[in-house]
């Protein structure tokens, strides 16, 4: 062969520029899931009615809830001099306004790191704490503006003392920063861990093969539930009227509903009572069911003394399991056996079953007693609680991980994946 017939030499491909992540996308990072959080929660109360609210209290209520959001603790007090004295106490989080938050700062965070294969570990430690040091300067600036005090007329007590009662909120700091930095932690390890694309440091490599499967299908099966309950709320939206009360549902607390219903599916049992004027994000057949004097059970049985087509829960979690337990082994290595698909699925599955459980329950009290007569109960005072029963939720989680990992595994033998030898090509070659 002549040097003319000689295939001409390749200049070498130049490599992929790797995106800067310095402090100003930290900045950019930061502000994108503040404002997106911001927003959502704005649009959310303003259609509960909240825009209402006296001495322009409106923004002050919006950076309370965008604090408890991301973990943040509100604490309520008030009274009446020694007249009066106001118990109050509020535990819930807006899931709603969380899912949008977590997923614009996870996308923001894994933007820069695209196009790697692997990232040492300072480099990720670095570009987090950027992303964490501005963050926790988010979070001050919101504790200082999530206070604000309300008057609460006392009716014919106070006209006849000429007194009224006031009830306000705050935010706790410490604890805010606390909890508001451990959220941003479990958001940026969970986007690492989900995203097949993003790097990893050289040790943590041999994790990923049986964790990001497992992870990447559990936030797939956590979002397939929100995107089904948002289709479902804009039909009903559009269809039955109380669109505003519908809105305000899907911006606070979509998954807070859409979640719960999730475990009830799974056979989980919840204990719950609504009392006095205060009322669950939830549709008319569980408010129905929890609201008395007395503690209600949440579970399939209950609820199919109200409307039987609940059972239908039970057909839905099936199939959504299944397609996560395929989606998790068709990612996997194919050498991955059957008995480990089952495992992986299980241990996710307890894991997202036990977040559920810890974000969805619900805690709510106010009342008011005046020259130290007890609580005057009626429109002055009520109560409010949503808790699991964890151990028997976290114990179904088991057995239907196990059945459906099985399945899925199965499934997914006939898909070719990383690690498969295709016979017929590889005798071709020899």
């Amino acid at each position: 062969m002549s040097p003319h017939t000689l295939p001409p030499r390749q200049a070498p491909a130049p490599e992929r520029a790797v995106a800067r992540h310095g402090w100003l996308q930290a900045l950019a990072t930061v502000l994108a899931g503040l404002i997106a959080m911001i927003v959502t929660a704005s649009l959310g109360l303003w259609a509960a009615g909240a825009a209402d609210l006296p001495d322009g209290a409106f923004p002050r209520v919006v950076a309370a809830t965008v604090v408890t959001a991301v973990g943040g603790t509100i604490e309520l007090s008030g009274g009446a001099g020694a007249f009066a004295e106001t118990q109050a106490g509020l535990t819930v989080v807006p899931l709603s306004v969380t899912l949008v938050g977590a997923l614009v700062i996870a996308a923001g965070f894994l933007r820069p790191l695209r196009h790697r294969a692997v990232a040492g570990a300072a480099e990720l430690a670095g570009w987090a704490v950027r992303v964490a040091v501005l963050w926790l300067a988010a979070l001050i600036g919101l504790a200082v503006a999530a206070r604000q005090t309300f008057e609460i007329p006392l009716g014919d007590v106070g006209d006849f003392f000429g007194t009224s009662a006031d009830v306000g909120f705050e935010t706790a700091v410490v604890p805010t920063l606390f909890f508001g930095l451990l959220w941003l932690a479990g958001v940026l390890v969970l986007a690492l861990l989900v995203s097949r694309g993003a790097p990893l440091p050289a040790r943590l490599l041999r994790f990923q093969e049986s964790v990001r499967p497992a992870a990447y299908a559990m936030v797939g099966l956590l979002l397939a539930y929100v995107g089904l309950g948002l289709l479902i709320g804009i039909v009903v939206a559009l269809t039955r009227g109380h669109a505003a009360e519908t809105a305000a549902v899907i911006l606070l607390g979509l998954p807070n509903v859409l979640w719960l219903t999730f475990t009830i599916g799974l056979g989980a049992t919840w204990d719950s009572q609504v009392e006095g004027p205060f009322g669950l994000p939830m549709p008319k057949i569980l408010d129905d069911v929890v609201r008395g004097p007395d503690v209600s059970t949440l579970n399939l049985g209950s609820l199919a003394e109200y409307d039987g087509r609940v059972w239908w829960l039970v057909a839905v979690n099936a199939l959504l399991l299944l397609v996560a337990a395929f989606v998790m082994a068709a990612r996997s290595p194919a050498r991955v056996r059957l008995w480990q698909h089952a495992v992986h699925m299980a241990a996710a599955l307890v894991l997202t079953v036990l977040t559920i459980c810890l974000v969805a329950r619900v805690s709510a009290h106010y009342g008011l007693s005046v020259i130290g007569i007890g609580d005057l109960g009626g429109d002055l005072g009520g109560e409010l609680f949503l808790r699991p029963h964890l151990w028997s939720a976290l114990g179904l989680a088991v057995l239907w991980g196990l059945v459906t990992g099985f399945l899925g595994g199965m499934l997914a033998k006939g898909v070719r994946r990383r690690g498969a030898v295709d016979t017929d090509d590889d005798l071709g070659h020899r």
